[in-house]
């Protein structure tokens, strides 16, 4: 069992890798859940769009997939994240890159953890579970920077 991350291409990497996993495994902690295999590939738009394309029939870019295998309290499944669609939306919302990518790193999980995101009021609540596991990251992690 374990949190894995992976690049497609490019220079991307990481920051802060093994906090990740940390914070990640808390989030599922809190919820009643174990880690299973959680695997993160960090690869650019055309790449999430063939996904997309492929799996979904949707032809739009996104700046996350999620592919859930959860099995029981089991928290499994393969989270796809656009580093280039991240990058495009931190700018466009005025926060860090280091922000909108853990917030689209927990916006992955907490699909897999069963919150929705298609109606409104699913999207409010998506909204307000980031928030709270990024204020955990922040309690998790301030002394330290």
């Amino acid at each position: 069992m374990a949190i894995r991350f992976s690049v497609q291409s490019g220079e991307f990497e990481l920051e802060e890798a093994p906090k990740v996993r940390q914070w990640v495994a808390e989030v599922v902690k809190r919820r009643g859940k174990s880690v299973g295999n959680i695997n993160y590939l960090f690869c650019d738009d055309e790449y999430l769009l063939g996904v997309n394309q492929q799996y979904l029939q949707h032809d739009t870019y996104t700046d996350i997939i999620t592919f859930d295998y959860v099995a029981g309290g089991l928290v499994s499944g393969d989270i796809m994240i656009s580093t280039e669609r991240v990058g495009e939306n931190a700018a466009k919302f005025g926060v860090p890159f280091g922000q909108e990518l853990h917030r689209v790193i927990i916006h992955g999980v907490l699909h897999l953890l069963g919150q929705g995101d298609k109606s409104e009021a699913e999207a409010r609540e998506m909204r307000r579970q980031e928030e709270e596991a990024l204020g955990l990251w922040n309690a998790m992690f301030r002394e330290e920077q």
